[in-house]
C-alpha cells in the first residue's frame, strides 16, 4: 500500500481508504454489522490506513463500528447539519446549521462513539460560502480553533456539497481549513477546474469521496438491478437511470486491458493519477471488495493516452437532488 501526505496536515494515509457510510445500517442495506467490522478488518490487513465515516451514518453507528474494529487508524469523520438538510442552500444560516455549541456537541458526541481523545480531521457535512459573510461564523470559528487547542480535534476539513466544489472555495482559503472532501471520478471532472489548482497553491489535502458513483462506475448497476428494501439506491438510480448507467459502463468496458483489467480498477487508478488526491474511500461492505480495492494503490497511474480516451467519458449529472 503506497501512502501520501494528506495535504499540509502532517498526516500520512493510505492511498486508499475506507468510506464508511455503508456501516450505517441505515440507508445502505444488506451487510450485518459483524460483515462491516469484518470487512474494516481485512482493509487494515491490507494496508489501509485512513476511515472516514460520519456523525450522521446511522445516528453514530458506523463510528461506533468503527472505534472498536480500527482502534489505530487515522479517522476523519463529520459534523451533520443541524436539523438536517443535504446540500447547504445559499439561503441558509450558518446560526441555524453550525452554531458554536453544536459544533462542540456533536465532537463530543463522536468522540464518544470512537472511544477516543482526539479526531484526527473533522468535517462540516455540507458547506456553503455565504455564512463566511455571517456574524455567526465569527462564533462557529473560534469554537473549532478551542477545540484545536484543547486537542479535540486535530484538523479541520469541509465535505463539499455533492458536484459543486465552487461553493466552498472561499472558505478553504482560511488557513484553518487543511482539508477537503469532494466528489470526483471518470463522470464527475468539477474539481479540476478550479478547486485541485487551489489545492496545490494551500497545500490542502483532498479526500476523494464517490469513486464508483454509487455502484454505476464498478458496472454492477444493471437495468435489472434490485436493491434491498429500504435501501437509499432505489431513490439514486430510480426510473431509467440503471439502464443510463449500464450502458455508460459498458461503453468504458472496451477501455479495460493490460493498464486495469476491471471497471472498479480502472476508477480508483483514474482518481490516484492525479497527484492532487492523496486518498480516495471507496465504500467498501465485504472483506474481498477491501482486498481488491487496496491491491490498486501499487504506485501504476494510467498512461497519458488512457487518461485523454476517458476525457470523453465525463458525465454532467446530479441524480443525489435531481
Amino acid at each position: 500500500m503506497k501512502t501520501r501526505d494528506l495535504g499540509r496536515t502532517g498526516l500520512q494515509v493510505s492511498e486508499i481508504g475506507f468510506g464508511a457510510w455503508g456501516l450505517g445500517a441505515t440507508l445502505w442495506r444488506g451487510v450485518s454489522d459483524e460483515q462491516g467490522a469484518d470487512t474494516v478488518r481485512a482493509a487494515l490487513d491490507a494496508g489501509v490506513t485512513f476511515i472516514d465515516t460520519a456523525l450522521a451514518y446511522g445516528d453514530g453507528h458506523s463510528e461506533r463500528i468503527v472505534g472498536r474494529a480500527a482502534p489505530a487508524a487515522t479517522i476523519a469523520t463529520k459534523i451533520p447539519p443541524n436539523g438536517g438538510g443535504w446540500p447547504a442552500q445559499p439561503d441558509s444560516n450558518i446560526d441555524e446549521v453550525f452554531p458554536a455549541a453544536y459544533v462542540r456537541a456533536c465532537t463530543e458526541r463522536s468522540l464518544a462513539n470512537f472511544g477516543r481523545p482526539a479526531i484526527d480531521v473533522q468535517q462540516f457535512h455540507v458547506w456553503h460560502d455565504v455564512w463566511l459573510d455571517q456574524q455567526g461564523w465569527k462564533a462557529t470559528r473560534a469554537e473549532m480553533e478551542k477545540l484545536k487547542a484543547e486537542g479535540r480535534v486535530r484538523h479541520w476539513g469541509i465535505s463539499i456539497n455533492d458536484h459543486a466544489p465552487e461553493t466552498a472555495l472561499r472558505a478553504l482559503q482560511d488557513p484553518i481549513f487543511e482539508s477537503a472532501q469532494v466528489i470526483y471520478n471518470i463522470f464527475d471532472r468539477s474539481p479540476e477546474k478550479e478547486l485541485f489548482s487551489l489545492a496545490r497553491e494551500r497545500g490542502l489535502g483532498i479526500i476523494v469521496r464517490v469513486p464508483f458513483d454509487e455502484g454505476a462506475l464498478t458496472g454492477a448497476i444493471r437495468p435489472d438491478t434490485a436493491f434491498p428494501e429500504g435501501d437509499w439506491r432505489h431513490r439514486y438510480f430510480r426510473g431509467d437511470r440503471r439502464e443510463q448507467a449500464a450502458k455508460r459502463a459498458d461503453r468504458l468496458r472496451e477501455l479495460l486491458g493490460d493498464e486495469a483489467k476491471t471497471l472498479p480498477e480502472l476508477a480508483l487508478r483514474f482518481i490516484l493519477s492525479r497527484p492532487e488526491a492523496p486518498t480516495v474511500i471507496p465504500g467498501m461492505r465485504r472483506p474481498e471488495h477491501a482486498r481488491a480495492n487496496a491491491a490498486v494503490a501499487d504506485g501504476r497511474p494510467l498512461s497519458a493516452a488512457l487518461l485523454q480516451r476517458l476525457e470523453a467519458h465525463a458525465w454532467d449529472k446530479n441524480w443525489y437532488v435531481d
